[in-house]
């Protein structure tokens, strides 16, 4: 199989849909023998953050020299992005590779009268095919959607993290921020150590249950470490950092948004608890220099200026608004939206108004996105002026031209909409 027929073959998948629970998953990967066992892992769940601080907690260990997997959802650009080794997507030949392990079981399963693995899980099982392939000797994972029953949750991880709680994916997770604290603590096992994030107090209170109700430690942000001294600068931020196990002084992180501390902070916890030990200054140092996020407050152009950020739900768009207020307080941005279905667009567009102009609606290439004239009514609606564009590319040009030379456009409502507009103005 080569590239093109492994993407082709995951495609033909994703007619499945989400399908919720551990047993395809876990027969899935008895048949391929099991690799994803014999590395400890660092398994991160949460509702904002998750990608970040997976990207943040490999460079940690890589700068540790451990030959480090990692495992992120959705990709941005390429498929393949989704599978990494020490910080570097995986090639088009490895991903194919690892995606034709995953099939030649998956095929065999379903012939023997097993339902069809979904898109999903196939590109679960060919992570941990491409990290027996590296012979990696640690791994980050970041769930899908929720935990508990997500298809990452086949591992049993020694460092379980949850970077943040919001209501989302409300059908699959609960109507409530303890409901869905529940699904995403799904994760944690009796033998793991529990990072968690700034969280809300109904959320915190299921996660000091979860921790008493295994007798496994807990370390949260704000009490068990923290941010003591962050200074922004050109392209970045100066901080102190305290850890569970060390303070960590001179760091420079290069990233937009102060919410990028908090995961560094997050990473740091999380890698600390898995090696058991402070880390090593230096290398928490280097790991961050080189830190890049891409379509997480990224900019891309100039003249007019032009960000990138995948918020996609009211939280994130709410943490991202702020993040702009504080870096960019004289800035007012056109913004080129394109949200799914399944998201709170009032919520998200009350918090936009603050720094927006304008909006340019359009959608992006999947089955699940609102379609640009039913979006353009619902911005009309929250008294934001609105255009409609064709394509994503249309809706670049327009708001580029609505923003004028020296302007700025903020791209954002959905990873897929940043993906594609990436495509075009990156490559």
């Amino acid at each position: 199989m080569n590239y093109d027929e492994s993407v082709s073959y995951l495609n033909s998948h994703i007619g499945q849909g989400i399908k919720p629970g551990l047993d395809r998953i876990n027969a899935l990967l008895d048949a391929m023998g099991r690799p994803d066992e014999g590395y400890p892992v660092i398994h991160i769940a949460g509702t904002n953050g998750k990608t970040s601080t997976a990207r943040l907690a490999t460079w940690l260990l890589v700068a540790h020299d451990l030959n480090t997997g990692t495992y992120t959802s959705p990709h941005l650009q390429k498929v393949e992005e989704r599978l990494a080794v020490n910080g570097r997507f995986a090639t088009q030949e490895e991903f194919a590779l690892a995606v034709s392990d995953a099939a030649a079981f998956a095929d065999v399963l379903e012939t023997q009268g097993s339902d069809a693995s979904t898109y999903f899980e196939l590109t679960t099982a060919a992570a941990f095919a491409f990290f027996a392939d590296q012979a990696v000797n640690a791994a980050v994972l970041e769930v899908g959607l929720g935990g508990r029953l997500d298809a990452t949750n086949v591992v049993d991880a020694e460092v379980c993290v949850v970077t943040s709680i919001g209501i989302e994916h409300t059908e699959y997770l609960g109507e409530d921020v303890a409901t869905i604290a529940r699904e995403k603590l799904g994760i944690v096992g009796p033998e793991s150590i529990l990072i968690t994030g700034p969280l809300p107090d109904d959320a915190l209170t299921e996660a000091e249950s979860k921790a008493r109700e295994f007798g496994i430690q807990h370390r949260h942000y704000g009490s068990d470490f923290s941010i003591l001294g962050a200074d922004r600068g050109i392209g970045g931020w100066l901080l102190t950092i305290e850890g569970a196990e060390e303070i960590y002084e001179d760091v420079f992180l290069p990233l937009h948004g102060r919410y990028q501390l908090r995961n560094l902070a997050t990473a740091i916890a999380a890698t600390e608890a898995l090696m058991g030990r402070k880390l090593d200054s230096e290398a928490v140092r280097s790991a961050a220099d080189i830190a890049f996020i891409p379509g997480r407050m990224e900019p891309v152009s100039s003249s007019p200026l032009v960000m990138l950020d995948g918020a996609h739900n009211a939280d994130g768009i709410t943490t991202l608004v702020e993040s702009i207020i504080e870096e960019f307080p004289t800035t007012r941005w056109q913004v080129v939206l394109g949200v799914m279905g399944d998201k709170n667009v009032e919520a998200m567009l009350e918090r936009l108004k603050s720094i927006t102009d304008g909006v340019i609606v359009t959608a992006p290439q999947s089955e699940r996105a609102i379609e640009p004239a039913q979006l353009a009514q619902r911005v009309a609606a929250s008294g934001i002026p609105v255009l409609v564009a064709d394509d994503v590319e249309n809706a670049v040009d327009m708001a580029k031209a609505e923003a004028g030379p020296e302007g700025a456009v903020l791209v954002t409502g959905s990873l897929y909409l940043v993906g594609e507009v990436r495509d075009i103005l990156v490559g």
